[in-house]
């Protein structure tokens, strides 16, 4: 039987002389940390009062081009007694920060194409630097972060923080511990009925991310389901992404929307929407492991990332019903009262470590409870870390190989769903390890 092509459309670099691995990467411990938020935005606006909360941290600048953002953001610190920062409000003022031998960490939460350009700088500068999803929209940039990760020897994290909600870190033990037997597959899912929020002129800068999905079709927002489950299957932990096939619907949703709400005369009834309304990826790993991985932010449908895991001995899934199912009773869910104990009997490591933290913190802040914690959880294990020179729970091969499905999968949505290889952006060091290790 003839195999199709496999099509590789973008080459491995060669690395330069100066580069090695930053796999388990280690840095000197830093006991206070000292950070830059660059971009203001919905994101920064909750991560400056979760940092309010998070002991050995200093925050030296904030930076965006927008004063009123500024100018909010200044009333968060100040409120809670931080006065001595800096304010950056010109356009490449992020260059002048990352200058500053004073940081040692840049947070960036700009639009999307600012991502990479922001983190290589600052990499360059001596800063570890942590990115808002996705931390590139290419392939190109996917492997410029990680040849700049390892030239320079800096951390480079991206903020995904769906890897810290409660069931995904539960489930990751789970798997470690060996109760699905050998996990097969996994399904993730970005499914988040946006329109509203793409279409408000007040919530993203010069409307950015409406004109982004106006001009792509693929997965665009792929690393909130996929990051939890590349963890759990140890993708490039010993095994790695091999290779990904895309279909999308044709573009309905958004069309209709705002021809039955915006006048026809509308800036927004002149753009030409691309993407479609769902996209569907399969992705295959080099061991035959399969996962399928979807994106819909126009359907009118319940919020759902669907975390499925699937293995020789055993099912767990989010959503839609959270629910666990074992051998040699596969075809019944266990029943609610032995879901709550084994949820609790296969807590991870880092929600036991968490559950001191966040007893100690009024619940009822809203930036640090929400989102069942994760965000905070992010931020918490980030400083941690960095203080204690630990590997960060994830590194920048993670970043790469999630936020590439982006450009691979629009290539082969775009080209009758052809199978597209995935770059292994380890070089082949993703067999030095069995395992994706939260380093207490």
């Amino acid at each position: 039987m003839q195999h199709s092509t496999l099509y590789n459309i973008f080459n491995t670099p060669e690395p330069k002389s100066n580069q090695r691995s930053v796999l388990n990467l280690r840095c000197k411990p830093i006991d206070n940390v000292r950070i830059a938020f660059i971009g203001l935005g919905m994101r920064t606006k909750s991560a400056l009062k979760r940092y309010m909360h998070i002991e050995h941290t200093q925050i030296k600048a904030i930076c965006d081009i927008v004063p009123d953002k500024c100018n909010h953001a200044i009333s968060i610190l100040q409120e809670h007694g931080v006065c001595d920062f800096d304010i950056y409000m010109q356009q490449n003022d992020w260059r002048v920060i990352c200058e500053r031998e004073d940081i040692d960490l840049i947070y960036i939460s700009t639009h999307y194409q600012l991502h990479t350009p922001i983190a290589i700088y600052a990499m360059q500068h001596g800063k570890h630097v942590a990115i808002e999803v996705p931390a590139a929209v290419t392939v190109q940039e996917c492997w410029q972060l990680v040849d700049t990760a390892e030239q320079t020897q800096r951390h480079c994290m991206m903020l995904e923080n769906c890897n810290y909600g409660s069931f995904e870190l539960t489930t990751l033990n789970m798997a470690q511990q060996g109760l699905f037997g050998e996990v097969i597959h996994g399904e993730g899912a970005y499914i988040h009925d946006l329109k509203k929020l793409i279409l408000d002129t007040d919530a993203y800068w010069n409307m950015w991310r409406l004109k982004f999905h106006a001009q792509k079709n693929g997965n665009l927002y792929p690393t909130h389901g996929l990051g939890p489950l590349c963890h759990i299957m140890n993708i490039h932990r010993g095994d790695k992404l091999s290779y990904l096939t895309s279909t999308s619907t044709k573009q309905f949703g958004m069309r209709e929307f705002i021809n039955e709400n915006y006048d026809n005369n509308h800036e927004f009834a002149a753009l030409n929407y691309s993407g479609g309304d769902m996209n569907t990826s399969l992705i295959k790993t080099t061991k035959g492991k399969t996962i399928m991985l979807q994106h819909d932010i126009t359907s009118p449908r319940p919020y759902n990332r669907i975390h499925l895991i699937s293995g020789t001995k055993g099912f767990a899934q989010k959503w839609p019903k959270t629910g666990i199912a074992l051998a040699p009773n596969g075809l019944e869910y266990i029943t609610d009262d032995k879901l709550q104990e084994m949820l609790e009997l296969y807590k991870h490591p880092v929600q036991r470590q968490m559950e001191t933290v966040l007893e100690s913190i009024d619940k009822q802040i809203p930036e640090i409870s929400k989102n069942d914690s994760m965000d905070y959880i992010m931020d918490y294990r980030l400083i941690y870390c960095l203080k204690k020179g630990l590997p960060l729970d994830q590194d920048v091969y993670d970043a790469a190989e999630w936020s590439s499905v982006m450009e691979l999968s629009e290539y082969s949505a775009n080209n009758f769903s052809t199978p597209v290889e995935i770059p292994d952006f380890t070089r082949g060091n993703y067999k030095q390890t069995d395992s994706i290790v939260y380093h207490i």
